[in-house]
């Protein structure tokens, strides 16, 4: 029996296709090291998402959802996979909102480069919305965003978005008060984008199946 039986974690994640994630990281990485580095971050997030039986999972995922990769690891978390549709992040993610919010009265996204984000992280989210809050997000240190929650679709938060830079998340808040939609910010989270996110996720995280480089 799941805690938030009407909501739903989705999961947005890239198929981990060589040279083309974690791209970044690449130098110090190599691209296969890159790509492992992807499989172990997005394993990471679904045993977090399916922690304590908080709501439904599932994973969306770009641009294939044929993968071995995702067919291991849906089996592995008993979720299911959905392709990614729209021309860029935000019609995308409107697209799983839309889709969601058509059978669960909220819904969550995450993408999987946020080591730091907590299932306790999730459940607050969740709760919020329970509690009536319209969105919720968690802002990320790099001025984007790692977590955001809706009750219902809201393509202006989407729409025309500078994706992958420093102002999303205070386009994201400008929005959601030029609409009065009520919402709640949760702790702000890292990503792992740069090297030295690398670095600050090889003391994070100490115990792992991915072998590390040596960094300078």
């Amino acid at each position: 029996m799941y805690q938030y039986p009407d909501a739903v974690i989705m999961v947005f994640c890239k198929t981990p296709l060589l040279g083309q994630v974690k791209t970044r990281l690449i130098p110090p990485l190599t691209d296969e090291e890159a790509t492992q580095l992807h499989c172990e971050l997005t394993d990471k997030t679904l045993q977090t998402a399916k922690q304590n039986q908080l709501c439904e999972v599932c994973v969306w995922c770009s641009p294939s959802i044929d993968h071995s990769f995702f067919t291991v690891l849906t089996q592995k978390y008993s979720v299911d996979r959905h392709l990614q549709q729209g021309e860029d992040l935000g019609e995308r993610m409107h697209h799983a909102f839309c889709q969601a919010l058509a059978q669960y009265s909220s819904a969550i996204i995450i993408g999987c480069d946020c080591p730091s984000l907590t299932n306790d992280d999730l459940e607050q989210a969740l709760n919020h919305l329970k509690q009536g809050k319209s969105c919720v997000i968690a802002p990320a240190e790099d001025g984007g965003y790692v977590l955001i929650g809706l009750k219902r679709p809201q393509a202006v938060l989407f729409d025309n978005m500078p994706w992958g830079t420093d102002e999303v998340l205070e386009l994201t808040r400008a929005r959601l008060q030029s609409f009065n939609l009520d919402f709640h910010e949760l702790n702000t989270q890292w990503d792992l984008d740069t090297p030295d996110d690398l670095k600050r996720y090889s003391t994070f995280s100490s115990q792992s199946a991915w072998q590390r480089p040596s960094l300078p």
